[in-house]
């Protein structure tokens, strides 16, 4: 399926053209309000982007809260979409067909999991330490379970990129290996370890997150230079995602082995080599990154996937280095302008001008769902530009030069190449230009969200609608994630002293790794700060407060083709849909069918928590009924704020 080789011809490809994400989760919405908002943006206190902030504030305010509940909700066991899943295992999507997400991704669960150990890190909560805990004994389990990609004896079985929500093995035929889920994976542990160690609890770290970590890390020093699937599950062959992701894990993984005690001088040496190949992805002539090299796919390699990297290892202390990708590089902007410009094609996006935001998909010649924007890579775009302007603020200039000129002169026409300092009119217009810029990505977002505060992966290229695997984690995550950039709220710096220095001559060096099963994944009780459990303070407001809604009144959409005088009525174990009981089932609606568009649709109110399983039947005009058939589909209505929901279902 695969070309598997070494690579050590990477090295040798200057001159040819190849064609073709670690988050910080919601910590405090409020902290979004108008005054900490100027102060964290530099922005004064009367603007032309005042009025447009508030409204962005607002959306902020009450989708931050829905977006963590249903982020937590797809976690099992206990999440209330997810009771059937295995304790700590992320599921993708409560989706179960057209498409199935129904499983767990180790590149997403370990997304995921970075938000939610960064947003413990920055504020204590006794829940999300256990839920992290279950995810590191989650991933023990799964590193030793065989797969089709190999086993843990040769670490090869690590690239599996998913499994059954119950940590068996999915044996279809997939896109293998993908080798960003070992290194990201590796990241979201550290990022617990180091906790650990600060408080106090090293031996924890050493003894039961460590051996997990360290598994991971052999993978990436031994198999990095070999070709794998990109993040979308597509190309086969290098993806600047998953490279990115192995060097920022090797540096780490360097730095926490010394801090236990470990011997991690194989990641040292081969962290460099990573690095320094990373950077021929970069198309000088475009001023953009090739997302996918290695292969020929037809695509100008302008791909969400570059932005993805450049906000999943930004580190503050590094500031705008441009061989980390770091938001605020000038390699990183002229790569951000070319790749929103790039989707401006979508109908949506008519009639919307360079150098303001558009919706963003993840490659312009996509045709999944016949291509359409993500909410997750729309909002990537605005959080590349909330790190950039937090890093500004911090250091005071903006540097522009000839590579990053044109991403500029979107917000100072003819912008010259030089350095502004913090108190020229030059620096404030960029800031707040990039400021409103970041904010107008998220009222996209806003624009095409539904009432209810679901996050689909997709939203329709031509109305907006949600498109393809509902209640998406990941997008969820990234919407949690841009947030926290927004209010200035970052995550601990992982890169050591030298880490963005590249070498001088690149080599294909590997080690081989070892690999041994952790079986220690019993974490010791109240492993509190060592200042303590923090109480509320009084300087960072609540969150937005509500009367929680009794019942909800929950859309459902059933997309089948239908014949003139049938009806589709949906069927349930409830009352309110009739106890399947066909004669009492609720009757659909055609109101938006259309020869495109095969749509039934019908309200329903329901109790709000309520597990419910229902199915769709097809009633003949002489009222014969056709079920569809098993399994049942399943649904929890939400228990939040909202009063209206949405579901979105295929004939099975």
């Amino acid at each position: 399926m695969m070309d598997e080789g070494g690579l050590l011809s990477f090295w040798n490809h200057s001159s040819a053209h190849y064609t073709q994400p670690i988050m910080h989760c919601f910590s405090s919405v409020l902290l979004l309000g108008t005054i900490a908002a100027q102060k964290v943006l530099g922005l004064p206190s009367l603007s032309a982007q005042h009025l447009q902030r508030r409204d962005v504030n607002s959306y902020i305010s009450s989708e931050g809260p829905i977006a963590l509940q249903k982020l937590l909700c797809n976690i099992g066991s206990d999440g209330c979409e997810a009771h059937s899943a295995a304790a700590g295992a992320v599921v993708a999507s409560p989706s179960t067909s057209n498409p199935d997400y129904w499983y767990t991704w180790t590149r997403d669960s370990a997304l995921v999991f970075k938000c939610i150990v960064d947003r413990f890190t920055h504020s204590y909560d006794v829940n999300l330490q256990k839920l992290i805990q279950d995810y590191i004994a989650a991933q023990a389990k799964l590193q030793g379970v065989s797969n089709p990609s190999g086993s843990l004896a040769d670490g090869a079985g690590l690239a599996e990129p998913k499994f059954q929500v119950d940590f068996s093995a999915f044996t279809g035929p997939w896109g293998r290996p993908q080798r960003d889920g070992p290194p990201l994976r590796a990241i979201a542990m550290i990022s617990y370890s180091n906790w650990l160690i600060d408080n106090g609890y090293a031996d924890t770290a050493k003894q039961i997150v460590w051996p997990v970590i360290q598994n991971d890390l052999n993978y990436v020093a031994q198999y990095w230079n070999q070709t794998g699937f990109d993040l979308w599950e597509e190309v086969n062959g290098s993806s600047f995602f998953t490279v990115a992701s192995q060097h920022r894990s090797l540096v780490e993984g360097s730095t926490l082995a010394a801090k236990l005690g470990e011997d991690g001088s194989v990641y040292g040496q081969v962290a460099p080599q990573i690095l320094c190949f990373q950077q021929t992805f970069w198309v000088p002539s475009g001023g953009y990154i090739n997302s996918n090299i290695n292969q020929n796919n037809g695509r100008t390699g302008k791909d969400v996937n570059s932005i993805l990297t450049s906000i999943h290892n930004f580190d503050a202390a590094l500031g705008c280095d441009a061989s980390t990708f770091q938001p605020c590089s000038d390699k990183a902007l002229s790569n951000h302008k070319a790749v929103v410009d790039s989707f401006r094609f979508y109908n949506i996006n008519k009639g919307i001008s360079e150098g303001k935001a558009v919706a963003i998909g993840r490659y312009s010649e996509d045709v999944y769902y016949n291509g359409n924007p993500w909410y997750l890579a729309t909002m990537a775009a605005a959080e590349q530009l909330y790190d950039a302007v937090h890093i500004w603020n911090q250091q005071g200039s903006v540097t522009v030069t000839s590579t990053s000129q044109a991403f500029f002169n979107d917000f100072v026409p003819n912008i010259s190449a030089g350095t502004y300092s913090g108190d020229s009119s030059t620096f404030k217009s960029i800031v707040q230009g990039a400021a409103a810029y970041a904010d107008d990505f998220v009222a996209i977002v806003a624009k095409y969200t539904p009432s209810s505060g679901s996050l689909a992966e997709q939203f329709d290229k031509n109305n907006g609608a949600p498109l393809s695997a509902r209640d998406l984690t990941w997008s969820y995550a990234s919407l949690l994630t841009a947030i926290d950039r927004r209010a200035g709220i970052i995550p601990p710096s992982w890169a050591s002293s030298g880490a963005g220095e590249v070498p001088g001559s690149c080599s294909g060096h590997t080690v081989q790794g070892t690999y041994t099963s952790a079986t220690a994944t019993s974490f010791p009780a109240n492993q509190t700060p060592k200042t303590g459990v923090p109480p509320p303070t009084s300087t960072t407001p609540a969150q937005p407060t509500c009367t929680p809604a009794a019942s909800v009144d929950v859309t459902f959409r059933e997309t089948v083709t239908t014949q003139f005088g049938q009806t589709i009525k949906l069927a349930g174990n409830t009352e309110e849909l009739g106890n399947w009981d066909t004669g009492k089932a609720v009757t659909m609606e055609a109101s938006e069918y259309t020869a495109d568009n095969h749509v039934w649709k019908v309200t329903v109110r329901l109790p709000a928590g309520k597990a419910i399983e229902y199915k769709f039947v097809n009633v003949q005009a002489d009222g014969a009924v056709t079920w569809e058939r098993d399994p049942n589909h399943s649904y929890t209505v939400p228990q939040t704020c909202a009063t209206t929901a949405s579901r979105s279902d295929f004939w099975q």
